[in-house]
């Protein structure tokens, strides 16, 4: 099993989704974070002084999947969220060594 971590821009969040939908995905847990990597953030213009916005609003998925999944689900992201421009975030992929489904007790591959 891998936890597949994806960091995008926050309104391509559907389009991942629904990407991710069409191959069979269904469970991800989402949450709204604050980051910066190459962009190293903008600046902003805010009552005439103008300020430096260091972390941007980004979006962080996390996918719990099967190991014959991975390749899969890297190219659903990667298609869905890609916008050619700086910015479009990262996949990350961890070795996941337990999973277990806390309503009926199920671990593993069958708990996902």
């Amino acid at each position: 099993m891998k936890l597949i971590t994806a960091v995008i821009k926050p309104f391509k969040l559907e389009d991942v989704r629904e990407a991710l939908s069409e191959i069979n995905v269904h469970g991800m847990t989402v949450a709204e974070v604050k980051g910066f990597g190459r962009q190293k953030g903008h600046t902003e213009l805010y009552r005439g002084a103008e300020y430096v916005v260091d972390f941007l609003p980004k979006v962080k998925m996390e996918i719990a999947v099967d190991t014959d999944q991975v390749d899969s689900v890297i190219e659903a992201i990667s298609k869905a969220a890609n916008t050619g421009k700086i910015g479009d975030g990262k996949i990350f992929v961890t070795e996941l060594e337990q999973a277990v489904r806390i309503r009926t007790g199920e671990t593993g591959p069958e708990a996902l």
